[in-house]
């Protein structure tokens, strides 16, 4: 709710246009110092604002547009330093942005070198607390009224915690060498007390450790009594493209996980071996599929946000799951699906709908099969995949 002296921005525009030239800085000025939250929601309309004198052109680069660069240009009002746009949204959008500043607006899809673009041109709301990180980008989120939750899970200091330990792992199987693999354990974890825990493998794994909080999701879940206590393992994965070589329809990866990971984790913790889960975001949820489909004797537990089973040049690959899911005699008897409602149509959205039809077909008449499937009012972002997440671990994982 705003706390200056306008009961919106449309108010506010209207005294601006009614002030004389020299003296709407001033107006603005106080908007900016007395409004406490941006982007200022309003109902179901969201207004944002940048404040620069020297910016000649400013866009908002916000990720459910469908244009490349995804941007909506903002408009500067006349004699003052305010760039403003405003759009309405969804009741339970929870949207990523980030300004562009005198960004060429040349298509993402031709860019050379997108991270050096990202870091000449582009920033975070300054204005708004409520952001996302990953890597070397800083991005801001719009979070409407109805949105899911998006706490800050590691500044819950009133959670037993867990404990993460990190290891470096190899394989053959892929030929790399030295990845990180965190494990986390849950409260209470005693190594020498004879009580094996369900494991859970996340692909990504320095998203699950870093962006999407995972240990301190899992934390809170289990003081809450919404999730049983497990242990999570989380590999990293390479860069994009060996990411998606190996994550999309490799044999080898299930291998890796088979022959490899999976060994190690019972050499180093506690583990219950016939009470496996599997989960990944992207490409990372198909893999998880991929491999939970060899064996879903073992891998009974499946979480797959946004797996992009529409995508090219892998898509007849990526119909093979889903033709999988349809034939297979034995599914995970726990699985969770989720999908962005701006996500793009083609690669994410309809295949998800198509794969939520053969999955609650198949519910229909398995008694064994539980099976959810949540759309989110996003794109595809890590914020939404960090919003879903309790909801996934507390699914496939019920305490």
């Amino acid at each position: 709710m705003a706390s200056s002296r306008w009961n919106s921005f449309i108010q506010f525009l209207c005294e601006i246009y009614q002030t004389p030239p020299d003296e709407r800085q001033g107006l603005v000025d106080e908007l900016l110092s007395t409004q406490d939250e941006w982007p200022w929601v309003e109902r179901s309309k969201a207004t944002f604002v940048f404040d620069s004198w020297t910016a000649r052109n400013v866009a908002l680069n916000i990720d459910i547009v469908k244009r490349d660069p995804p941007f909506e240009n903002m408009v500067r009002l006349e004699d003052t330093s305010l760039w403003y746009f405003q759009r309405i949204f969804e009741r339970d959008a929870l949207i990523d942005y980030m300004f562009a500043i005198d960004d060429p607006g040349t298509p993402l899809a031709q860019e050379l070198d997108l991270m050096d673009r990202v870091g000449r041109f582009w920033q975070a709301d300054a204005r708004n607390a409520l952001s996302i990180s990953s890597n070397q980008v800083h991005t801001s989120v719009l979070q409407m009224p109805r949105a899911r939750p998006f706490p800050s899970w590691s500044a819950m200091s009133a959670v037993a915690r867990g404990r993460v330990y990190r290891h470096q792992f190899s394989s053959a199987q892929l030929g790399f060498n030295s990845r990180s693999l965190w494990v986390y354990t849950p409260p209470g974890y005693d190594a020498n007390d004879g009580k094996n825990y369900r494991l859970l493998i996340l692909m990504d794994g320095q998203w699950a450790m870093g962006a999407l909080e995972i240990p301190y999701i899992a934390d809170a879940l289990i003081k809450h009594g919404r999730m049983e206590p497990i242990i999570i393992a989380m590999l990293a994965s390479g860069n994009q493209s060996e990411r998606v070589a190996e994550y999309v329809g490799n044999d080898k990866h299930y291998a890796l996980i088979a022959a490899e990971l999976l060994p190690f984790l019972q050499a180093e913790h506690r583990i219950e071996p016939l009470e496996l889960g599997l989960g990944g975001v992207g490409e990372g949820a198909v893999a998880a599929a991929h491999a939970a489909l060899k064996n879903p004797a073992i891998f009974g537990h499946l979480i797959m946000v946004s797996p992009p089973l529409g995508r090219e040049p892998a898509v007849h690959l990526l119909k093979e799951i889903a033709q999988r899911f349809r034939d297979s005699p034995l599914l995970p008897n726990r699985i969770f699906q989720s999908v962005g409602r701006y996500e793009q149509d083609l690669r994410f959205y309809q295949p998800a709908l198509a794969l939520r039809g053969i999955l609650e077909r198949r519910m229909s008449h398995d008694p064994d099969l539980n099976y959810r499937f949540v759309e989110l009012g996003s794109g595809h972002s890590l914020a939404a995949f960090k919003s879903v997440m309790p909801e996934a671990l507390a699914h496939v994982f019920p305490a």
